[in-house]
């Protein structure tokens, strides 16, 4: 998967974040975690097609996805299980590097 792609990844999971806060029960702080971060992933995603260095914020979301699904209180353990699950894949994705990175490293590398 090229950067262009995990970028276009993450702002699908963003928006699947966003609507899966309002499709099933959530404690108040789950709801309110899962709508905002989905919102912040999604437009981190669009800022970094253009800017490849800020998809980095999207790593901080990703792990903080992790930590809140155990750290939050639960209303069920699908929430927790979407919100880790989901964190996981935009950390993972946002640690794909840009098309010029990876051409500048491959150019070094030759020489």
């Amino acid at each position: 998967m090229n950067s262009q792609q995990s970028r276009y990844v993450n702002l699908v999971l963003g928006i699947w974040l966003f609507i899966s806060a309002f499709v099933w029960h959530h404690s108040q702080a789950q709801f309110t975690n899962t709508w905002i971060m989905g919102i912040i992933v999604a437009v981190v995603a669009v800022i970094s097609l253009s800017v490849p260095a800020f998809r980095y914020v999207n790593t901080l979301a990703g792990a903080w996805l992790v930590v809140s699904g155990f750290a939050l209180p639960k209303a069920n353990y699908g929430t927790t299980w979407n919100n880790v699950i989901v964190g996981v894949i935009v950390f993972a994705l946002s640690l794909v590097p840009s098309l010029a990175a990876t051409r500048t490293t491959r150019d070094r590398l030759a020489t």
